[in-house]
């Protein structure tokens, strides 16, 4: 049984708009009791966190704007924010697999995925696992090889500790969590999956036949010139290298610039190329 309850008040500062519907929920997918939250009405958009996030500190800073012309479908991954934990290891092909659950528990049959950083790798395997639910992906900061970020990057996961987890993401975990005690198990989770990491198969990547869009930052976590790469090897994909770094051109929490307007250019350009063909 899905529960829900209608979403008062502002979104991360944002005015919510009076022309469109909010409503979260939890659903039953694949042992998870999922937490999502349905804003506006229109074509379905699927918003994707990334690691150690929730959607208010990824996306709440867009939201408000795609909801005023569409659904947006956000959610929250195993072990991340209001979606309890479970025994189970992370994993992209999880969350794939999760996410299409969720649609189907929903009864959306096709739609389009903006996933970020980790997000954006989960958006992948949902291309490769369940194309039949794809209409467009936008692929945000995310990367498909070790060698698409510094090895230093690596170094870092294979000693990281809560301590290093940036406070910002610490303290909304702990706000909605229904366990805050939890977040070192999120933590490790997490940074065991990055430990882990294994390269895409770019045959799989060639596969994915929807249109891609590829947002990269041009100080990014990975190199712009991974996300060139990534923009060949699928066969129908735009690339975007925007100001900043990991996340500042959508205003994720922990890199946002206040002030900045870069997240509204680039709420215009994932519309325009949403609405494409």
């Amino acid at each position: 049984m899905t529960t829900a309850k209608s979403i008062p008040g502002n979104y991360n500062g944002q005015p919510k708009h009076n022309n469109h519907k909010s409503i979260s929920g939890y659903a039953p997918v694949n042992e998870l009791s999922m937490y999502y939250e349905i804003h506006g009405t229109g074509k379905p958009l699927v918003l994707i966190h990334g690691g150690g996030s929730t959607i208010q500190t990824t996306f709440g800073n867009v939201l408000p704007f795609f909801a005023k012309n569409r659904q947006v479908i956000a959610v929250e991954l195993q072990s991340h924010g209001r979606t309890a934990d479970i025994d189970r290891d992370l994993s992209f092909k999880h969350d794939a697999d999760d996410v299409a659950a969720l649609l189907k528990h929903l009864n959306i049959e096709k739609a389009d995925f903006f996933g970020f950083s980790n997000g954006g790798q989960t958006c992948i395997e949902i291309g490769i696992r369940h194309p039949e639910l794809v209409n467009k992906l936008v692929i945000a900061s995310a990367f498909t090889k070790r060698s698409g970020v510094p090895k230093e990057f690596f170094e870092f996961m294979n000693n990281a500790t809560l301590d290093n987890m940036p406070i910002t993401l610490q303290k909304a975990y702990i706000e909605v969590a229904p366990k805050p005690e939890d977040l070192i198990i999120m933590h490790d989770r997490c940074a065991k999956r990055m430990q882990e990491f294994e390269d895409f198969d770019d045959e799989d990547l060639k596969k994915i036949i929807a249109p891609v869009f590829i947002i990269q930052g041009d100080k990014d976590l990975s190199f712009p010139e991974h996300a060139a790469e990534m923009s060949r090897i699928f066969p129908n994909a735009t690339l975007a290298i925007l100001p900043g770094g990991h996340g500042t051109y959508i205003g994720e929490a922990d890199s946002y610039i206040k002030g900045s307007r870069v997240p509204e250019l680039t709420v215009a350009m994932v519309e325009e190329f949403l609405g494409r063909g």
